[in-house]
């Protein structure tokens, strides 16, 4: 007993986070009355250090690195960079529901390897049950409920599987400490543990993550920065399209989507993203445009529909979904104040179809045009795809990777596209594409093109 030292901490049920002394408020949820007390025991640790020997780089490129194992989805090896690495340790969030765990299933039948998936959540019969709906191949997969960390390494040991899936590690818990399981010294722990396994038995792992209101990770950020990759899964129950987008991939390239399609059959790729997009796309009303996004390496295209209106209020309102609301008001601004349209007393609303959400300022030309379609009411050519950043002084900035929005565009039939004319001097106009482009410098060069 001289070993163990007990004191008192106070437990957030509601974020999961520990203090050391008692509040009416959690301090880092907000929440009110959710701060328990629990007890806990400080052990040592006697275990012996294990000491690994180090290795040549000689050696370790003779042992071919590097070796990845193809999930038999290709919307997820293009996100993970090429498939599955061994060793790596993979973190997989997204809101419930979204389809993380059917997700995880699909990879356990595509890999044609042995799998075992630990379900600390549902009952192994509720995953059996869920995996024949989903028409999962059951050869080669092994299902378990255990939340223990101790009990989810001995089944990894006895079963020596290439992918180990953890569903979710919220719920795994290290019973050595005295803490409830999802608290932060929970998650860091197994986490950590987690790691080191995937290193030193060279199994690939994938973790199954909640996340909080805000949308990020539940549990201390460390976890996202032990983990080799992290992956969101994205969507609306408006929409039955699901993304899987790369935030973090040591092995591969970030901000890479996958899109998929759920149904009652799971999770189906979807081969060709912009014929769903643009598949119901307004023709020949004012106020919609073709914008020709990159997600990654990948280029899809959307219709952005924008509605103008007199206020009928005092002030106007501003809408946007799927587009930073303040960038919508310095585009707005940049209207009224350099092609002197009245926006002041009309009411703006812009929409991007299928409830995607884009970042880059490469939106900026399709939007704006949009916005000055419908205040004129006069409508774009259906065979016209637009792009380019716009700035304050109403100029039209060059954007990255044009060649491969083009090529997509010219494949789905569009004719003409306005782009940038600084990125006519990276040799776009030498392209082998079956589309007119058309160069302008400001945004009135554009409205002279398009009105």
């Amino acid at each position: 007993m001289a070993n163990l030292r007990q004191k008192i901490a106070y437990l957030c049920s509601s974020c999961g986070d520990d203090f050391p002394k008692w509040n009416g408020q959690c301090p880092s949820c907000k929440e009110w009355g959710t701060l328990s007390e629990f007890k806990t025991t400080g052990k040592k640790n006697n275990k012996a250090l294990e000491i690994r020997d180090s290795r040549s780089l000689n050696d370790v490129l003779n042992t071919n690195p590097g070796k990845r194992l193809g999930t038999g989805i290709n919307e997820v090896d293009r996100v993970l960079g090429g498939g599955l690495l061994a060793g790596s340790l993979i973190l997989l969030g997204g809101n419930p529901g979204v389809g993380k765990s059917t997700l995880a299933l699909h990879i356990c039948s595509g890999i044609k390897r042995k799998a075992l998936y630990i379900s600390a959540e549902e009952s192994e019969e509720q995953v059996a049950l869920r995996s024949k709906r989903i028409s999962v191949d059951p050869d080669n997969l092994f299902l378990s409920g255990e939340n223990d960390l101790e009990g989810i390494l001995n089944h990894l040991e006895r079963i020596q599987p290439d992918l180990l899936i953890i569903d979710s590690i919220q719920t795994v818990m290290n019973s050595q400490l005295d803490s409830l399981p999802g608290s932060p010294s929970q998650i860091r722990d197994c986490g950590q543990r987690l790691l080191e396994t995937a290193k030193q038995k060279n199994v690939a792992i994938l973790i199954v993550g909640h996340v909080t209101k805000e949308g990020t990770i539940a549990g201390p950020k460390m976890l996202e920065h032990m983990v080799d990759t992290v992956l969101y899964m994205e969507g609306d129950d408006r929409y039955d399209h699901r993304l899987l987008r790369s935030v973090k991939n040591r092995f591969g390239a970030t901000h890479e989507i996958g899109i998929f399609q759920m149904d009652e059959n799971g999770l189906s790729e979807v081969i060709n993203p912009s014929e769903i997009f643009i598949a119901e796309r307004s023709m020949d009303i004012a106020g919609t445009s073709i914008y020709p996004s990159l997600e990654g390496t990948r280029p899809i295209l959307l219709e952005v529909q924008a509605l103008v209106s007199s206020a009928s209020y005092g002030t106007p309102q501003r809408n946007v979904n799927g587009f930073d609301y303040k960038r919508l008001g310095m585009l707005i601004a940049v209207l009224e104040k350099r092609m002197a349209l009245a926006m002041g007393t009309k009411d703006v609303y812009v929409n991007l179809v299928g409830g995607f959400k884009v970042e880059d300022p490469a939106l900026d030309l399709s939007i704006i045009s949009s916005i000055a379609s419908s205040t004129m009411d006069k409508p774009i050519d259906q065979g016209v795809v637009i792009c380019g950043e716009v700035g304050l002084a109403g100029e039209v900035r060059s954007i990255s990777r044009l060649e491969h929005r083009l090529a997509e565009a010219s494949a789905l039939g569009f004719d003409t596209a306005i782009i940038p004319a600084t990125n006519m001097k990276r040799n776009i106009d030498k392209l082998d594409l079956n589309i007119d482009i058309k160069s302008v410098r400001y945004v009135k060069d554009v409205f002279q093109l398009l009105f």
